[in-house]
């Protein structure tokens, strides 16, 4: 199996906890490979939706993919400021130049100003009921919201603007080199 590098190109697809597919996007390149998380970009990226509808995203994003958090981030690099969208989600698995997480529902939408607010809680309490989530994972998913909003509260570094700016200069600097033929990964 290859090593990742930066500048390599995966897929991101997103399953619900039923094993069905829920969405894909059609790139997403490596920014930065840590030790708990890996950092990618994507830009006007194509979202094909289970039904299979597809639609292209807005702006340039930086997303987080955690190892061990149950948890995803995602900066969308908008013209009025950062907005973050972040999943609770189980941790990545990389499988043939994919990564792929469940998605359970709940997602917290952070403004540029700072305010915060926790989406899609019907959803996440149909889909508990339907899918039959066990008490353990319940346990597990309102977790890791309470971490992922002390995360915030505590500026962790994916949600420092600084940051986010320095990878987007990193994406487009990647994009731009690979269009250009000029990076080998």
């Amino acid at each position: 199996m290859k090593q990742m590098c930066v500048g390599d190109r995966y897929q991101i697809q997103c399953y619900k906890h039923n094993g069905k597919i829920h969405r894909a996007w059609d790139e997403a390149i490596v920014l930065d490979i840590k030790k708990d998380y890996i950092v990618f970009g994507n830009n006007k990226t194509k979202v094909i939706e289970s039904e299979g509808t597809t639609w292209r995203t807005k702006e340039p994003a930086i997303i987080y993919f955690f190892k061990n958090k149950w948890y995803n981030i995602i900066s969308q690099m908008k013209k009025d400021g950062i907005y973050y969208y972040c999943n609770i989600a189980t941790p990545y698995i990389i499988e043939e130049g994919t990564i792929k997480y469940i998605d359970y529902d709940l997602d917290l939408r952070i403004f540029p100003k700072g305010e915060y607010k926790i989406l899609d809680r019907l959803e996440y309490q149909y889909h508990k009921k339907k899918m039959e989530y066990s008490d353990d994972l319940d346990l597990v998913i309102n977790h890791a919201m309470d971490e992922l909003i002390e995360a915030y509260l505590n500026h962790v570094p994916m949600f420092d603007k600084e940051q986010n700016e320095n990878y987007l200069k990193l994406y487009l600097q990647l994009k731009k080199e690979s269009e250009n033929g000029n990076f080998t990964s």
